[in-house]
């Protein structure tokens, strides 16, 4: 649809540059610097109250790695619940023998009898249907 190639930004730059003329592109050049700068500063303010707040959130690096590969994080997750099933296994497997202050196995449960046929089972199909 629409893409920007760098060849086509560096021309757009170029003809920002040659309609603004030499007088004006040293202002503008000063305030895209500034508006540049307190948008970093208002990033890293941000980033500084979130981290007070969710002190256990990973670093800016991880959640980067973690947007360009979520199929890595998934892995990852899989791997620790892979780790946490094996060490209950193993405590399981311990811990097999049942102790004096076991709790008794309880029985399987059983599926719910069917309910008894009714009167409206057996009625014959109602004639005025067809």
């Amino acid at each position: 649809m629409f893409s920007l190639s760098p060849i086509k930004l560096m021309v757009i730059a170029a003809v920002v540059m040659l309609l603004m003329g030499p007088d004006k592109l040293p202002d503008v050049a000063h305030k895209l610097g500034a508006s540049w700068r307190a948008i970093k500063n208002l990033q890293e303010r941000v980033e500084a109250e979130v981290r007070e707040a969710i002190p256990d959130l990973p670093s800016t690096g991880d959640i980067a790695r973690i947007a360009r590969s979520p199929v890595n994080l998934l892995n990852q997750l899989a791997d620790r619940v892979d780790a946490k099933e094996a060490a209950a296994a193993e405590i399981a497997a311990s811990t097999d023998a049942p102790g004096p202050m076991a709790a008794p196995p309880t029985p399987p449960r059983r599926p719910p009898e069917p309910a008894p046929p009714r009167a409206d089972d057996f009625a014959p199909p109602d004639p005025s249907l067809n």
